[in-house]
């Protein structure tokens, strides 16, 4: 069974920085993709950024491309997201989540049912 356990989530000024990590367990780290996502009140869950954990190939939004990076390290079975510049805007609840195929290209609204295991979410607050 896959777990996913994240941390680092907070509250944070305009332009500070975070750095939240989702652990993972219970499976091999290959040929697998792995992301994050977010949530804010009244909106649909949207894609943040993803990493296929066998390439390394990363996707953005375009929300957050060049403030945001997202890495993994395969040996620790961790995900990491650093996000600076931090704006109001990205305040929401961040999901942690995995895919058992291949990473889709992009991160559309529908690219939510690739991801069959989800972390239980940190809020980030920027004021």
């Amino acid at each position: 069974q896959v777990q996913l356990v994240e941390s680092g989530g907070g509250s944070v000024q305009a332009g500070g920085s975070l750095r939240p990590s989702c652990a993972a367990s219970g499976y091999t780290y290959n040929r697998n993709c792995m992301a994050w996502f977010r949530q804010a009140p009244g909106k649909e869950r949207e894609g943040v950024a993803r990493i296929a954990t066998g390439s390394g190939n990363t996707y953005y939004a375009d929300s957050v491309k060049g403030r945001f990076t997202i890495s993994r390290d395969s040996r620790k079975k961790e995900l990491y997201l650093q996000m600076n510049t931090l704006q109001p805007e990205d305040t929401a609840i961040y999901y942690c989540a995995a895919s058992d195929g291949f990473c889709p290209a992009v991160l559309s609204p529908s690219s939510r049912v690739k991801f069959g295991y989800w972390g239980q979410g940190t809020q980030v607050t920027v004021s």
